[in-house]
């Protein structure tokens, strides 16, 4: 245990910030079990009312720096890829761009 004042109310601090952080922990990655299992199960209208939930609690985790920024828009992105992959709604995909060249001018020198 610490003996120094601030040194003991750091300690303090850090269990309770460890308390909400693993609530909010807890509470996102219950909802991603939840989704999935949904989606395995092939209930997609009820996974469709999940994922909002789902998608304010990760971006409330990134808000508290629970996940990092990037990782949580990784995890709503593959999320939102696994449910439009089994409703049927894949990408189609791009059109392919034209094999024209495109023409340009020769330049031409100025005078000064």
């Amino acid at each position: 245990m610490p003996i120094i004042k601030s040194a003991i109310k750091r300690v303090k601090q850090t269990k309770t910030r460890q308390k909400r952080n693993t609530i909010t922990k807890r509470n996102f990655k219950e909802l991603i079990k939840e989704y999935r299992k949904l989606i395995e199960e092939k209930k997609i209208a009820e996974a469709k009312k999940v994922f909002p939930k789902l998608q304010k609690a990760i971006d409330l985790a990134a808000k508290k720096n629970i996940l990092h920024k990037n990782n949580a828009a990784r995890k709503k992105s593959s999320l939102a890829k696994l449910l439009s992959s089994q409703e049927g709604n894949t990408k189609t995909p791009p059109t392919q761009k034209s094999t024209e060249t495109k023409t340009t001018k020769p330049k031409t020198k100025t005078k000064k």
